[in-house]
């Protein structure tokens, strides 16, 4: 038979919507982290502002609808600066997804008590989108139903060589890292996200994005733009900034931190088109969270045969040790925000940090 049309809308998801949809019975049609999510907005109904920016499905039977769901929550201040939290673009790395579900139960739990907290979301807010592709983590795909790598979706392409398919390849959605077809437009997931991202953060004087995956290497990394070029981003002096405060509030934390370029160069990364497009004047600082998946198999090796175990720890101690390690970046990131004026480098001080910067990230010969 035929596979249905993506579905494709945009509307506020009232209570009586999420409780149907956290009521759903079907485990056929749904998977774990998905009836997690509802069950946290069902918790903080009367806390967050629940928004379903998109509905996307799946394309084998039994063909199941998935909203693509945010929350928000704090200043409603057009001024106020933002932090917005990203997971499951790749519908493998369920981990990063996980990790943001964690950090918005705590925070849940945390509002009954914390009249720190209470007066820190008076002033900032946060906007969570944890499950961007959610036919791609129901059917255990990286891509979405439509073969489509969301990460490699964007239009621009990458000023320099890029590694082969891995870079981003438009042959066919039959091999992985299909960046969809030329001129195409975005996938709806995609174009959710950067619809998310240009309404609810670069649209505030200051916001910064942080994007959960998994995969990568054996240590954990903070990448940020460009994946496209070797050229540096505008706003380097800040994100040197943001940085150096991290190492010097968590001196103990082993991420490294750098531009993705410096690893490799892809075509169609989300977040250089969202860097690009945020109003001139503003300052957006996205970020990637690439979790180093290499470890859990080093210490794992079986975890080989599985393909959600090569983007996963798999082993319950492992889930949780990643869980509590990492919501301390997602802390430190919401009081970045909420201290922004006290952090944000002066005019006069951003020559100096361009240069301390391009030292420090001096670019890499890519692959």
């Amino acid at each position: 038979m035929p596979h249905p049309p993506p579905i494709v809308q945009r509307a506020s998801l009232h209570t009586s919507k999420i409780l149907t949809l956290a009521g759903t019975q079907d485990t056929t049609a749904t998977f774990a982290e998905h009836e997690e999510l509802k069950s946290i907005l069902r918790a903080g109904l009367g806390q967050f502002e629940i928004q379903s920016v998109c509905e996307v499905q799946a394309r084998r039977a039994p063909f199941p609808v998935f909203p693509i769901l945010t929350a928000s929550i704090g200043s409603s201040d057009p001024q106020a600066p933002v932090v917005g939290f990203f997971g499951g673009i790749h519908g493998l790395e369920r981990i990063g997804t996980q990790v943001i579900l964690h950090y918005m139960r705590a925070l849940l739990f945390r509002l009954e008590w914390d009249e720190l907290l209470h007066q820190q979301l008076q002033k900032v807010r946060l906007v969570f989108m944890p499950i961007v592709n959610p036919g791609g983590m129901w059917a255990h795909k990286r891509a979405n139903p439509n073969g489509v790598d969301l990460m490699r979706n964007a239009p621009q392409r990458s000023e320099g060589r890029v590694p082969f398919l891995a870079g981003g390849q438009t042959i066919s959605s039959l091999l992985p890292w299909y960046c969809g077809r030329p001129g195409a437009p975005m996938q709806a997931e995609s174009a959710a996200l950067l619809a998310v991202v240009s309404e609810q953060l670069a649209s505030h004087p200051f916001s910064l994005a942080l994007d959960c995956h998994s995969g990568y290497g054996f240590d954990d990394s903070i990448w940020f733009p460009y994946a496209k070029t070797r050229r540096m981003m505008a706003h380097l002096p800040e994100m040197f900034a943001l940085k150096t405060m991290l190492e010097q509030s968590h001196p103990h934390h082993s991420y490294s931190f750098e531009p993705q370029s410096n690893q490799y160069l892809l075509h169609g990364d989300l977040w250089d088109h969202a860097y690009d497009t945020s109003p001139a004047g503003h300052v957006f600082l996205p970020m990637t969270l690439e979790l180093g998946s290499w470890l859990w198999i080093r210490k794992n090796p079986r975890q080989l045969f599985s393909r959600h175990g090569m983007f996963n720890p798999i082993k319950a101690h492992r889930i949780k040790r990643v869980l509590r390690r990492h919501a301390d970046l997602l802390d430190f990131l919401t009081r970045a925000a909420f201290a922004a004026p006290r952090w944000l480098p002066p005019e006069e001080r951003r020559a100096e940090l361009q240069q301390l910067a391009m030292a420090y990230w001096r670019p890499r010969r890519v692959v």
